[in-house]
């Protein structure tokens, strides 16, 4: 069974306050529980307004940017504070991102030391023009889209990826460094096991998050596209022969071990840690054909927008409450027909959704903002 949300669902952000936040300056906002549409030009500022939110739940840019490029030029750090609704109790959060040094994060007035802490206050759901690259670019962009609904779901898993990313990057440096005197070999058996701890929990989540994941993803591309083809997908692990499945969760750590000691020479003589979960591979198929190199653009973009939905709608049933919907210009890459399709189809719960033009005419919005050289004023209705 995949262990989920330990800690209150969260609702929505009712008041944003911003300061120096990208090309931000002074803002203060109140967003609607509902479909909030940010207006205005390219380059004003309306992503930057999502990527606050967003931030609020992750403490980090869901861009993949540092945290230094998103204080404004000439500033020395940024101020996000944010209420946010938390099961029907409001929370206080605030944070200071600085340029240098380490940023200053408070929860209800209290200090917050690490992201994990944050667990369940927050959770997002990211449409974005980029997300293309979670079918057609590399086995990296998939990992992360499973490794950030399980970080979303549960700190354990969290709290794994980040144990075993610290033990890979150790690990790393020993087999640099050469393993050639006895204490060395005695550390690499340590961090082996190390690796096989934190590796096969992390593993184990992901299967068992694709269990919920693929049916989901099915019927979101069926809906969005009217196709009725089969969407599958495979997890390759180096530690397997064959693709695994929920079914071999038990046996992770056994695979991930005697892989370990199947590949020790090969990984001393390249100086690098060749098994584990930072080098499995998801194939997505849509009718059995691998969709990163067989499928059209349209396809794949279709599919995209089904990986983001299904994840959205597991870790609404998982979690007990909808993410916030952060929907970044997403229908400027959609034709007619997937834009209608996707608005019919919206999650319910709170949404921010930016566009420099025309949205499609079933978009209903509750609050309409507008960015302007760095500053969000509402329109009235």
């Amino acid at each position: 069974m995949l262990v989920t949300a330990d800690a209150g669902p969260a609702t929505s952000v009712g008041h944003l306050w911003l300061a120096n936040f990208r090309g931000l300056g002074e803002i203060d906002v109140e967003l609607s529980s509902g479909l909030t549409v940010v207006q205005g030009a390219n380059g004003q500022g309306k992503t930057s307004l999502l990527e606050a939110v967003g931030w609020v739940a992750r403490a980090r840019s869901f861009r993949n940017v540092t945290d230094a490029l998103l204080v404004r030029s000439g500033a020395t750090e940024a101020i996000v504070r944010a209420e946010v609704t938390t099961s029907g109790r409001q929370q206080l959060f605030e944070a200071e991102i600085r340029v240098s040094g380490r940023n200053r994060i408070l929860c209800n007035r209290q200090p917050v030391t690490r992201a994990r802490d944050l667990h369940g206050l927050l959770r997002v759901t990211v449409f974005a023009p980029d997300d293309l690259t979670l079918v057609k670019g590399g086995p990296a962009e998939r990992r992360d889209f499973l490794d950030e609904l399980l970080a979303m779901l549960a700190a354990r898993y969290d709290a794994a990826r980040s144990d075993f990313e610290r033990v890979l990057k150790q690990r790393n440096a020993l087999l640099r460094a050469g393993v050639r005197e006895e204490e060395a070999r005695f550390t690499l058996d340590v961090f082996d096991e190390q690796l096989v701890r934190a590796g096969a929990e992390l593993t184990r989540g992901r299967l068992r998050l694709l269990e919920r994941l693929v049916p989901a993803v099915a019927n979101a591309y069926e809906t969005l596209a009217l196709d009725l083809r089969p969407i599958t997908a495979e997890y390759v692990s180096e530690s397997s022969p064959v693709p695994l499945a929920a079914a071999d969760a038990d046996t992770i750590e056994d695979q991930l071990r005697e892989s370990l000691v199947r590949r020790r020479r090969a990984e001393i003589d390249r100086g690098l840690t060749l098994v584990g979960p930072h080098r499995d591979e998801l194939h997505l198929m849509i009718d059995g054909l691998d969709a990163r190199y067989q499928a059209s653009q349209g396809e794949q973009r279709t599919l995209a927008l089904a990986l983001r939905l299904a994840g959205h709608v597991v870790v609404r049933e998982l979690a007990g409450a909808a993410p916030v919907l952060l929907l970044d210009d997403v229908f400027s890459e959609l034709d007619a027909q997937r834009a209608a399709a996707l608005v019919r189809n919206l999650p319910t719960g709170q949404t921010l959704l930016t566009t420099a033009g025309a949205l499609p005419r079933d978009v209903v919005a509750e609050r309409t903002l507008v960015v302007r050289d760095g500053r969000i004023e509402a329109v009235s209705p």
